[in-house]
């Protein structure tokens, strides 16, 4: 049985030329319940939980379902409404082409004077340079993308700066012109300096590529201190979210790791025998082993092994997913912190609580791969924690010391000839 088309493919609605329409009543499960089996599972992920969703009309006024699947997330287009319009739309198109073939298709003429026709001249004109225009830049941004791999930037740098590029040209600005591309900068209000001054890099790499230069606008952006939320907030996320995305979630908190480096991850990286997951790392880090917990690996386990990669999937449409989890859970707690958590907060939160538990900079520039310390100096924010309670030892000899060291106590003070030990709680 056929299945639906995802809409973060290309879509076939954008060959029909349909437009969405507001939705006036709430979705609705298929067969009127949500447990049982509908005709068409879900393209992404195959579950049968797809509901109806809102619908969409043509440009010929047909009409177009479509469904919501209650796991993943994504939103389908009923691919037997798309054939049936599109069928409809090709038989028109045939029947007026006969129509003129035949010469029974009445043209309208009428007397146009030498002015009206200059100017019907120059309107025709306009849209065939825009046009020409719009090819040439295409063309240069895949000649850039070439040119980006064969000077060795990573895929998801390219990838980046070329949806950068393409974000500038469909706001406006014309790439072959530097001062259309500062102009659009200027009117972009609602985006921050730093999603400018990274605009900015984008475009001058453009330009060194064809060999010209441009006097960039200054942009500088502010450097705040990084959002820590709570474990309670961190956990309270996780718990909210699907199953493939809890444990995304859970595996950036355990390790720090990046989100592209878990992407990466294989399933040939995790040992469960020695609870370590092996790391490979992105933008020139150290490898690493990092250990991982019982809770983590029983999640791992419970995903789907069909693939190479525990999360290999597309990382927009991942990103897409994770948001709306997010923004659900933060107005179901009434917590807005929520919202603000993203994948690389967890790298944040990671390296400030393992800094704040061993006062070790080393350790934590370890744990997160970096090569030079100063890296790490950004991740260690001085929080404070409400759990200031601790437990405590004493020790009279060296054994009695080192087996406290070993145990995570750190020395505090000599009392006599007692040396007191303490290790939060």
């Amino acid at each position: 049985m056929a299945g639906l088309t995802a809409e973060a493919k290309s879509s076939p609605d954008c060959i029909v030329g349909t437009s969405s329409s507001p939705c006036t009543c709430k979705s609705e499960p298929v067969h009127g319940s949500a447990n049982t089996s509908p005709l068409h599972p879900c393209p992404q992920c195959g579950s049968t939980k797809v509901w109806r969703s809102s619908k969409r009309y043509t440009v010929g006024g047909d009409e177009i379902q479509r469904w919501f699947c209650r796991d993943c997330g994504v939103r389908f287009s009923d691919p037997k409404d798309l054939q049936r319009a599109r069928d409809k739309r090709n038989q028109e198109i045939t029947e007026l082409s006969n129509e003129i073939k035949s010469g029974n298709h009445s043209i309208n003429t009428s007397q146009i004077c030498v002015t009206e026709t200059k100017n019907l001249e120059a309107e025709q004109q306009i849209p065939e340079v825009l046009r020409r225009n719009q090819a040439e830049v295409k063309g240069k941004i895949l000649e850039h993308a070439f040119w980006m791999q064969k000077e060795g930037y990573a895929e998801a740098t390219t990838t980046r700066r070329i949806r950068m590029l393409k974000t500038l040209t469909n706001k406006g600005a014309n790439l072959l012109d530097p001062e259309s591309v500062k102009e659009t900068l200027a009117t972009l209000q609602h985006w921050n300096v730093k999603t400018k001054k990274i605009a900015v890099e984008t475009y001058s790499l453009f330009l060194k590529m064809q060999g010209l230069t441009w006097n960039p606008p200054r942009y500088k952006s502010v450097r705040k201190l990084p959002f820590i939320p709570t474990e309670q907030e961190v956990n309270e996320l996780i718990a909210g979210c699907n199953k493939k995305t809890a444990t995304f979630l859970q595996l950036l908190k355990e390790t720090g790791m990046r989100c592209g480096e878990a992407f990466m991850l294989n399933w040939t990286d995790i040992n469960l025998e020695n609870r370590t997951v092996d790391i490979t790392p992105e933008k020139g880090s150290e490898p690493r082993q990092l250990p991982i917990s019982v809770q983590l690996i029983n999640m791992l386990l419970n995903l789907k092994h069909d693939k190479e990669q525990p999360f290999a999937c597309s990382q927009r449409h991942f990103t897409r997913t994770f948001r709306a989890q997010r923004k659900k859970i933060a107005a179901k707690l009434k917590n807005e912190r929520i919202s603000k958590i993203h994948f690389h907060t967890l790298r944040h939160w990671k390296a400030t609580t393992e800094y704040a538990k061993t006062k070790d900079i080393l350790h934590v520039m370890k744990i997160l791969g970096h090569k030079n310390i100063q890296n790490t100096l950004l991740y260690t924010q001085l929080i404070t924690f409400k759990n200031d309670e601790f437990h405590s030892a004493t020790a009279k000899t060296v054994e009695d010391a080192q087996k406290l060291v070993e145990a995570g106590f750190e020395y505090v003070c000599d009392f006599g000839d007692v040396k007191l030990f303490r290790k939060r709680k």
